[in-house]
């Protein structure tokens, strides 16, 4: 609880009569080495290193344009970049790290305007804080210090956690095909699939609304489709169009283009609705009576069909692609249809397990960040 008592030191004062937010100064790429001696600090932490320095005392930068906002602890000598602000101030009068903190509680990213959002100094200097006596500073400090160092390290083992609940998961399914069983056949997935492309639909023709939303790349990540981004719809379409880009519940879909020696695509979904229509860089598979769609689809998220794909993969620098034939030659371990089943099973009973952990690590997480934001605000209102 806030107490008369408690605040009766604190003095109100302007952003601005506290700390003033300097200009960084560019520093060519020539002047950058790894290894050198000083950190050079962009808009979101540590960039480059340089053996030159701009700056002789820690300090704390301040994102100005880009990550705008961002704040980072500097080391004692560093250089600022110009896309950054760094804060200068009186150190007889005020605690770096209380300032650091501060700073952190201001929320400075919602301040951030404009297409390529920057922050102006003169809003950050208008704010008013409540700043309490020197030794004040240094006591709440090192509250936070040892608060904040409980929750690092709470929140470092809910993440550890959290990856060796993925982990656990990963790991059977790549064991899993990895080591084929007796009686396992080899086929082309061509053999035992019907495999088609998508249809070059003209963007002239997508609506906000319609009958049938055509699924592109951006709509797919493994396992999942993202409907609701950049969704686009189409009401009517010519019969012979629709009977050959109109999907099916548990047809498979992959994409086919992404960047280059990055394995950024190569994303397979099975599909749950009967109005997508499948656009072009996309291919489908319908599976046949012998092959469980949902067995293929773990499969296809095995470094075993993965490495088959991209082995295929053409394009230039930047953009990669992967063409049909490497969908429809691509060889798939087959074993026979109820052990197909038996092993969709398990890999659907770890699957949701992993989501169940994941679930209660993630708010674990949201629970930490929000229980630092408390502790933060409860530091500035005097209540610590």
């Amino acid at each position: 609880m806030v107490t008369e008592h408690s605040l009766k030191n604190w003095q109100t004062k302007k952003l601005g009569e506290v700390l003033k937010l300097e200009y960084g100064k560019p520093l060519p790429k020539s002047k950058r080495k790894d290894g050198g001696l000083y950190p050079v600090y962009g808009a979101n932490g540590e960039k480059d290193r340089t053996d030159e320095y701009y700056h002789d005392k820690q300090s704390i930068i301040v994102g100005r344009k880009g990550s705008a906002g961002e704040i980072n602890l500097t080391e004692k000598k560093f250089w600022p970049l110009d896309v950054s602000y760094f804060v200068t101030f009186d150190y007889k009068k005020y605690d770096l790290n209380f300032l650091y903190y501060l700073l952190g509680n201001l929320e400075l990213p919602k301040l951030a305007k404009g297409v390529k959002p920057g922050i102006n100094r003169n809003e950050v200097y208008s704010i008013d804080v409540q700043i309490p006596p020197l030794t004040e500073q240094q006591r709440i400090v090192a509250i936070l210090d040892e608060a904040f160092a409980a929750i690092a390290t709470a929140k470092e083992n809910a993440e550890k956690n959290l990856a060796n609940a993925r982990e656990l998961f990963e790991s059977y399914l790549q064991s899993v095909f990895a080591n084929p069983g007796d009686g396992w056949e080899e086929k082309k997935l061509g053999e035992i699939s019907e495999i088609f492309g998508g249809y070059a639909f003209k963007s002239g023709d997508f609506r906000k609304n319609g009958r049938y939303q055509v699924l592109r790349m951006g709509n797919v990540r493994p396992g999942i489709i993202r409907s609701d981004e950049s969704p686009v719809f189409i009401e009517n379409i010519d019969e012979k169009i629709l009977s050959r880009s109109l999907l099916k519940p548990g047809d498979i879909i992959i994409t086919q283009t992404g960047t280059r020696k990055k394995r950024d695509y190569g994303y397979t979904v099975s599909i749950d609705k009967s109005n997508y229509l499948l656009n072009q860089r996309l291919a489908a598979i319908r599976t046949s009576k012998n092959l469980d769609h949902q067995f293929f689809l773990y499969y296809s998220w095995s470094d075993n069909f993965r490495d088959q794909f991209f082995a295929n993969e053409t394009g230039t620098v930047g953009q990669g692609n992967v063409g049909m034939s490497a969908v429809t030659d691509a060889i798939i371990p087959l074993p026979p249809l109820p052990e197909q089943r038996s092993i969709v099973s398990k890999l659907d009973t770890l699957s949701a397990e992993t989501r169940k952990l994941e679930a209660i690590y993630q708010q674990k997480l949201a629970d930490l960040d929000e229980l630092k934001k408390s502790i933060l605000q409860k530091a500035f209102a005097g209540e610590l």
